[in-house]
Order: C-alpha cells, then structure tokens, then sequence
C-alpha cells in the first residue's frame, strides 16, 4: 500500500509546559519515535505538522504549517493531505509513544486505494493514529471553514462518506493511543 505520513506536533503543548515533541523517552525524542515508527511502517514520505517558529531540521522531514491557524489538529491533517504525494496519510499524534509498526502494518493491510482506516477499541475509535484518503482533503477544508476542528467529527464524516472504515481492536488495546498531556503519562510514570 502507497502511503505518505505525518507527524502531528504543532500543538502548544500548555500542559505540558514545554514541547512534547522534544522530550525524550528511552533515548529518543517523542518526534524522532514517531518519525522512525512512520518509516518502519512503510511511509513513503513523512511531513511533520509543526509550528512556524520552531526548527524541525535535524528531523530530515518536510515542515508543514497549518493554513487553518490554531485550529488543532485537523488543521494539520488538512494540510498534510494536500501536500502528500500518496493517496493515504497516516496521521501519528507526536505523544503516543505506545503504538508499534505492527500495529500501524495492521491497520494499513485494511485500507482501499481511496479509503483510509480508523482503529476502534470497544465503542470508542482514534483519529490521531489513523490512515485518511487525500480524498477526504475537501471535507476537512469544509469543516475547518465551518470552524468544526473537532478530528473525531472529521473522521466520522469520513466513515460515513466510505472514505475510511474501522478496525476493531480488543479493548485492552487502548494502552496503545495513551497520550501523554502532562509530565506524568498515563501510568504514572515521568517523562
């Protein structure tokens, strides 16, 4: 399957207090996992979603700035599909540092050359570790233009246009899209 990714680190990282995507976890920074999960995936080209004021150039990826500003992250995913090369996009939170590239492999064997795929973990589902269509760009721009910036709206819209279906996990697997919001992570443990 042919398919671009990005990186989700534009936020103002406000609980944190400083940028999640330069902490470090097990000798790498949250933005380097996820890129090197991206590449380990099979991505052909990997953009990261970042802010105009910050250097991303050791990264060795394309910097993409929102044209929707402080939109959240659906700004993001909206410019990485316009920008992409691919017919899909995987979108990767910068602060999942649980997820692995077999289970990113997983949800891209269910993706169709204009559908994208979504997980979902008992009756919930992630927009932030997903694959979307490039298809999908115009109804993100919709929505940003409505200002609805809510992702979960976005990819909901997108299963009900057949432009993505769900990939159910077991609900034990939702350890995998912990996010980490503040300097403890969900388990307690410090960043």
């Amino acid at each position: 399957m042919n398919f671009s990714a990005v990186i989700l680190a534009g936020g103002k990282s406000s609980r944190m207090g400083r940028d999640k995507a330069f902490l470090e976890f097990e000798g790498q920074t949250l933005l380097s996992r996820q890129i090197q999960l991206a590449r380990e995936t099979g991505s052909k080209e990997i953009f990261i979603s970042g802010r105009a004021d910050t250097n991303y150039s050791a990264f060795g990826c394309r910097v993409l700035t929102d044209k929707f500003r402080n939109a959240g992250p659906l700004a993001g995913i909206e410019r990485a599909l316009e920008a992409c090369s691919s017919p899909l996009v995987l979108v990767l939170a910068v602060d999942m540092p649980n997820l692995n590239a077999g289970l990113l492999r997983r949800l891209a064997s269910h993706c169709a050359e204009n559908a994208g795929a979504i997980f979902r973990t008992g009756g919930d589902f992630e927009p932030l570790a997903a694959i979307y269509s490039k298809a999908a760009r115009p109804l993100a721009a919709a929505l940003l233009n409505e200002h609805s910036n809510a992702v979960k709206h976005f990819a909901e819209r997108c299963i009900e246009a057949d432009l993505a279906s769900f990939v159910d996990l077991a609900p034990r697997d939702a350890r995998f899209f912990a996010n980490w919001n503040s300097r403890a992570d969900p388990n307690g443990c410090m960043i």
